[in-house]
This record gives structure tokens, C-alpha cells and sequence, in this order.
């Protein structure tokens, strides 16, 4: 549903490696380096992830503004939410929601959030009713 975000990181080694690990069991694997001088003038510089093919997740280094971004990454079962969650949390996440089953959305919505090194908050969520 989403094309792309950008994440404004403030330390893209640590993040690269982060969001490596903490996005591998939902399969978002492919990796993409981007140089900003192959843009526009003023283009940053972007690391971006993907999943079979397309790139839609991107981080660009600058002054992070954790309030200012959410993101939910679609999993294919609960047990990605719990692998992706737990792989986010051995890379340094901090817990913001252990996974399980968010009713005050739906019985359906399972989900597992976390905050990325820099407070980013993030989801790694299952809806049954959209696979």
C-alpha cells in the first residue's frame, strides 16, 4: 500500500546492521545502496530494503526526530511477528509492545512493536483477514 518512507538515522552503520537483522524474518532482505549525487542536487544519500524486488524502506543519515514517524511492516504469521520482534530486540531494539493480539483493533491484529536505536516506533504486524 505504501511506496516508500524515508527515516532520518543518526547512525547509519548501526542502523543498517539493526534493520538488517530486525527485518530478515519477515523476508525484507534485499538491500540497495543509492548515492544522492545520482539525483537531484541536494539528494541524500539512501540504504534501502526491500522484498522480492521492490525497495520501499530507506534510511538517510541526519538529526533523527523519533516523533516523528511509525512504522508497521507486514508479516506473514504471528510466528514472523514474534521472530522479527525478537531479532529487533537482540539488535538493540527497545520492547514497546510485546507481540500478541491487539483487540482494541481488531481480534485479528496480531503485532509486535518496538523502538530502533534511534526511538523510532515500529510494528511488525499479521492481519489474517488481509492474506
Amino acid at each position: 500500500m505504501i511506496d516508500h518512507v524515508f527515516l532520518t538515522v543518526s547512525d547509519l552503520d548501526r542502523s543498517i546492521a539493526f534493520y538488517t537483522a530486525a527485518l530478515a524474518p519477515l523476508g525484507i532482505t534485499n538491500r540497495v545502496d543509492y548515492d544522492g549525487k545520482d539525483g537531484p542536487p541536494g539528494h541524500p544519500d539512501l540504504k534501502g530494503f526491500g522484498k522480492n524486488g521492490p525497495i520501499g524502506f530507506w534510511l538517510r543519515h541526519g538529526e533523527a526526530d523519533p516523533r516523528s514517524a511509525h512504522v508497521g511492516f507486514i508479516a506473514d504469521s504471528t510466528a514472523a511477528v514474534d521472530a522479527a520482534y525478537a531479532a529487533a530486540i537482540t539488535a538493540g531494539a527497545t520492547d514497546n509492545g510485546e507481540p500478541g493480539a491487539r483487540l482494541h483493533y481488531d481480534p485479528r491484529y496480531y503485532a509486535g512493536n518496538v523502538l530502533d536505536p534511534d526511538g523510532y516506533s515500529l510494528e511488525f504486524v499479521y492481519k489474517s483477514w488481509q492474506h
